[in-house]
């Protein structure tokens, strides 16, 4: 039986349904899981020091680092450590923050700017950074594994701005705290300790420093090295001029003023810390010229703190000058800012209304006449009034005070009223939803509902709300009706074929558990990817400079890499988080090297190898392996040949047939169907079980897989259901005499 289909079962229900033979038992055990990263060792020894002794040797080692503000000054420190002679330092992520410039101060007030993000692991909170120079002073690594509780190790730092300090202590325990390890110190950690090395009294590094104990001033914990080990194995670099660009506004489009942090991540724009201008005040005007009015211009926003406020500007100066229109409070508010000062700020109208609902995305729209400007919030109006004070400005987005808040689906144009359902839908969609609340599981009404997701989306929850007592069910058949929604978008991607086929399919299953996930907006990331790409090649080059171009663009100039210590994240299967986050698994960043060497004009194919996922080009008739897990480094034959070896397989790469858009989506979905099953979500395995039943109806290992999870959430009747199918079929390779003592124990 295949190995996929172990992957989809509990294991002791795996091993009970399959012939007693040791080795497809062997194989159910090993194919539990997904592929497995590897693993490295480093060593080292020396003598033991006094606490002086170690102080005064590695103080050279020690650095200050200081995090450059949006608008010059700084906005943080923290504490490095040398950990080779050529200019690399260890700290800690939170230390480095996100695309802001760093630099690298050393005892003797060296400094340094940091040229290169060397290594960056987010989840373990592990960064390596790198400056120029040959003749630093390293601390060098401990084991991993090799601190004990109750040793005794000594802390370095910059605490609270007193530079180079040096404390001792003891390790107080070894602690997982969720699902990541730390080492729990009896040292107080303070602000600028962070990233500082936690040492032996050999001097060798067994951890950075990372947080503060909630419980009690005198604890902290500290990253294990181990996790450094495994980054600086595989480093994933950004070199500094890319670093500030992450997350950033796309210049031509957007330009922040007043201070704040705007941010962007494909399809949505935030915004934390308060702005310069008073109140918070802080604006992000929009570059592209406006139309003569009459014009609207919309946005959706939601608020986390609905004390602040935030919404849209509009004839706006470049400057202090402009009018806003946004929630504030819990209510809506139409203002006018004439300067810099409070004495400038006129409030226009304060609207209360039930049309605004507060802690959800909420549509807001104006619409600039001559003389006059009329504002809607979720398609109801609320304010019009005349007022023609300032014209020939721009638009854009505006915050103010301490909320932090999220944009999407920003619109300008001539009209941008959005037409209200027909009344025949909403009579059609609400008498399914009545239907459903009498018989939950009715065929006919989940299908209708599928046919306007989003439609049916907010009414189900509208109706939650109203409906207390059927809150939970409500939500559940509003998810069931996205689930249907999104199998079927699926399907019908791959069946219609085309140039985008695998990349929207392979969204779509980010979309199972990410509703508000926007499709297209990743589709034009993608093409803005490879057009960039593009850009660097000659008319005339080669298959083989057109992949080196894509390898450079991914690995080497944008830090995507394969994923170590979060490798079993269900985040590395969605092609989104793997295209913001740059870090994935085998598949993933196979799909996105493949598919945009193709948009720069090399024809790549996935090969689904056992155990591994690789890419390859022909070059004389001959097969070129390409390895994107690990920087699309080339892959040679017996390389390939030992990976199928490792998985129980005979042959070589030619054996296997290139990967088909269905068949790449099928092993993805497998992929997160054994990691739902590997955390107990049998909910969330179900899910991806009915996308790979919609693709495939007649596979009977994929039902009887549905079966047995519907046992495990107790839906029994369900279950019943998959296994009358089996019994009807009699598929071989299923024991039908255990299925149906499971049938009749139900």
């Amino acid at each position: 039986m295949p190995r996929r289909f172990f992957a989809a079962l509990p294991f002791c229900l795996a091993t009970s349904l399959l012939a007693q033979d040791p080795a497809e038992q062997a194989e159910a055990a090993e194919a539990f899981g997904l592929d497995s990263p590897p693993e490295i060792e480093v060593v080292g020894d020396d003598a033991q020091k006094t606490v002086a002794q170690l102080a005064a040797r590695l103080r050279p080692s020690l650095v200050v680092i200081t995090q450059g503000g949006r608008a010059g000054g700084t906005d943080g420190t923290g504490t490095g450590f040398v950990i080779s002679k050529d200019g690399l330092i260890a700290t800690c992520a939170h230390v480095v923050g996100e695309s802001r410039p760093l630099t690298v101060r050393f005892d003797d007030e060296t400094e340094h700017e940091v040229t290169a993000i060397h290594a960056l692991d987010i989840k373990h909170d592990i960064a390596v950074l790198r400056i120029e120079a040959d003749d630093l002073q390293p601390i060098p690594l401990a084991q991993p594994e090799s601190l004990e509780q109750g040793a005794e190790i000594v802390a370095m730092g910059n605490p609270h701005g007193l530079e180079f300090s040096v404390v001792h202590g003891v390790v107080s325990a070894l602690r997982v705290i969720e699902e990541t390890p730390f080492i729990q110190i009896a040292i107080p950690i303070e602000p600028g300790n962070s990233g500082g090395p936690l040492l032996d009294k050999t001097g060798h590094a067994h951890g950075l420093l990372a947080m503060k104990s909630t419980v009690s001033d005198n604890l902290g914990f500290a990253v294990p090295v181990d996790d450094l080990h495994r980054l600086l194995e595989k480093p994933n670099t950004v070199p500094m001029d890319k670093w500030l660009t992450i997350g950033q506004l796309d210049p031509k489009r957007w330009k922040a003023i007043m201070g704040a942090r705007w941010k962007q991540r494909a399809g949505r724009i935030s915004v934390t810390e308060q702005g310069a201008g008073f109140g918070g005040r802080s604006l992000c005007i929009y570059q592209r010229e406006l139309p003569e009015p009459p014009y609207e211009v919309a946005v959706e926003v939601k608020l986390d703190d609905e004390s602040g406020a935030a919404g849209l500007a509009f004839e706006s100066n470049g400057d202090d000058k402009h009018y806003g229109f946004y929630p504030s409070s819990g209510n809506l508010r139409f203002t006018r800012f004439g300067g810099p000062g409070v004495e400038s700020w006129s409030i226009l109208d304060q609207i209360e209304t039930k049309a605004y609902r507060p802690g959800e995305w909420n549509r807001i729209r104006v619409r600039v006449e001559a003389e006059k400007i009329t504002g809607w919030v979720n398609g109801e109006k609320v304010v019009e009034r005349n007022d023609g004070v300032l014209r020939g400005g721009r638009v854009g987005l505006a915050k103010f005070r301490q909320t932090e808040p999220e944009f999407r689906r920003f619109r300008l144009g001539e009209n941008l009223a959005e037409d209200a359902a027909p009344a025949e839908l909403l009579a059609q969609v609400e008498a399914h939803i009545a239907t459903l609340q009498k018989t939950p599981d009715d065929a006919d009404a989940l299908d209708g509902l599928a046919g306007s997701p989003g439609l049916a989306r907010v009414l189900l929850e509208r109706k939650a709300k109203q409906l207390r007592a059927d809150a939970d069910a409500l939500v559940a058949q509003s998810d069931t009706v996205h689930r249907r929604a999104t199998e079927k978008a699926i399907t019908d991607a791959l069946d219609a074929g085309g140039d985008d086929s695998l990349l929207r399919a392979a969204l779509l299953l980010s979309k199972l558990d990410n509703p508000e996930l926007d499709i297209d907006a990743y589709l034009e990331e993608i093409e803005r990817m490879a057009g960039e790409i593009s850009a660097t090649l000659a008319e005339d080059a080669t298959a083989e400079q057109r992949v080196d171009a894509v390898r450079s663009y991914l690995f080497r100039d944008n830090g995507y890499h394969g994923s170590r210590g979060s490798y079993y994240s269900r985040s590395n299967s969605y092609l989104n988080e793997v295209i913001d986050d740059r870090e994935g698994i085998p598949i993933t960043l196979s799909v996105l090297f493949v598919e945009l060497g193709r948009r720069a004009g090399a024809e790549l194919h996935g090969l689904p190898l056992p155990g591994h996922f690789v890419a390859f080009y022909e070059k004389d008739g001959k097969r070129q392996l390409i390895d994107p897990f690990d920087g699309a480094v080339p892959l040679s034959d017996d390389q390939a040949e030992a990976i199928i070896a490792a998985s129980g397989f005979v042959g070589g790469a030619a054996d296997f047939p290139p990967a088909e858009p269905r068949g790449i989506v099928q092993r993805m979905l497998n992929n997160v169907k054994a990691i739902a099953i590997a955390e107990k979500d049998y909910p969330g395995a179900i899910r991806y079980v009915d996308v790979l039943l919609s693709l495939d109806p007649d596979d009977a290992q994929e039902r009887l897989s549905r079966a047995l999870l519907h046992v495990q959430t107790g839906a029994r009747e369900r279950a019943k259901t998959d296994l009358d199918w089996l019994f009807e079929r009699k598929p071989e390779g299923i024991y039908l005499d255990r299925l149906r003592e499971l049938y009749d124990s139900l």
